[in-house]
């Protein structure tokens, strides 16, 4: 007899749960890149496919989403096809989630912060706050169906626009070129798209790598580092919680 509460062929280690596709690959790219190094089975879970983006086709994002994804080094990436521009913090949206985080079983989860300008990141984080609760809730798995109840040990936020007092700071410096290739593979966010277009970031009208390398450098300043990326915890962290049993050798 099968063991349902045995994890699936696909179970990962870590799960990081990003509104747009490139979103995980620019906050936390280097986290990611440590962790698979590390020897994490590490999936990415996209809640739309970027089509509502001034920039790129829905077409170019799958097929810059497919080169990021091989450049990670990822075990899985999905996409839960929630609206671009639009997410909502819905019962099915949530219970779907909550069903992607049974089906995977990760032991730690990264989205993004609860406060973000961007209303899909926003909205985002409270999807993943939400089915991480709902995640270990046995009756509702009966109900909905699908694997037995099994909520993540550890969830923690990575910053993309609104700074934050971070709990951790991950060094990145030895994955700094490789995140960079990952964020590249994006090429449609990152040029020009028209005569009008100065190729910035639309919410603080800079450069995207320019942010990206800005804020590397300030957070690995801080652990003096070259590079760094920052996370919160909102709970106290034990000795023995994922992130630090990964990356604190």
């Amino acid at each position: 007899m099968t063991d349902p509460d045995a994890p699936s062929p696909e179970a990962l280690d870590v799960l990081v749960i990003a509104a747009h596709p490139d979103d995980a690959e620019i906050s936390a790219g280097g986290t990611i890149l440590r962790l698979v190094d590390a020897g994490a089975r590490v999936g990415v879970l996209d809640i739309t496919r970027g089509e509502m983006g001034t920039r790129g086709s829905r077409e170019d994002r799958d097929a810059e989403t497919a080169r990021a994804t091989e450049l990670m080094g990822l075990a899985w990436r999905g996409n839960l096809n929630q609206p671009d521009g639009r997410v909502q913090v819905t019962v099915d949206a949530r219970e779907a989630l909550a069903r992607h985080l049974r089906e995977l079983r990760p032991e730690l989860v990264l989205c993004h912060h609860l406060d973000d300008p961007h209303p899909d990141h926003e909205a985002s984080a409270r999807l993943a706050k939400e089915a991480w609760y709902l995640s270990g809730l046995k009756q509702l798995a009966k109900v909905t169906g699908g694997p037995s109840a099994k909520r993540p040990t550890q969830m923690l936020h990575f910053m993309s626009h609104t700074p934050f007092e971070p709990t951790f700071v991950v060094d990145i410096e030895a994955v700094w070129d490789r995140k960079r290739e990952a964020v590249m593979a994006y090429a449609t966010q990152l040029a020009p798209a028209e005569s009008g277009d100065d190729g910035k970031h639309f919410l603080y009208g800079t450069d995207i790598w320019e942010r990206v390398e800005t804020k590397a450098r300030t957070y690995g300043e801080r652990i003096r580092r070259r590079y760094g990326e920052p996370l919160l915890a909102r709970e106290p962290v034990a000795f023995d919680d994922p992130i630090i049993r990964w990356l604190g050798q």
